[in-house]
């Protein structure tokens, strides 16, 4: 092996490992699964059934929305909408990492907060 290739092959390393590690870290947000639609207006306008929990649910079948995770004045997308479904106005923790761009959660895990 010439000294060049093996220069093309360590840098080649050094670049992997880089992007490798550039891979954002997963993260725990909190807050409340509601819809889209009702995210940060509440459920009170809508009252698509008696609890908040039917109208999220009602809201994502009957209107096309997305259940998102609410956090103080943040509304964050979610990339599995099946688990998110499971806690619909409850209060979680989602593990996961975020894209800032759009504000979306690549949900890992979801679990109910203490």
């Amino acid at each position: 092996m010439t000294t060049s290739s093996a220069l093309r092959l360590m840098l080649a390393g050094v670049l992997a490992a880089t992007t490798l590690s550039a891979r954002a870290a997963s993260e725990t947000f909190t807050g409340t699964i509601s819809d889209g639609i009702c995210a940060l207006d509440g459920h009170a306008s809508m009252r698509m059934g008696p609890t908040d929990e039917d109208c999220a649910r009602a809201c994502v079948d009957e209107h096309d929305g997305k259940f998102v995770l609410v956090s103080g004045a943040t509304v964050y997308a979610l990339s599995d909408q099946k688990a998110a479904e499971k806690f619909a106005a409850g209060h979680v923790a989602v593990t996961g990492t975020l894209d800032a761009a759009t504000k979306t959660i690549q949900v890992e895990k979801i679990a109910r907060a203490d």
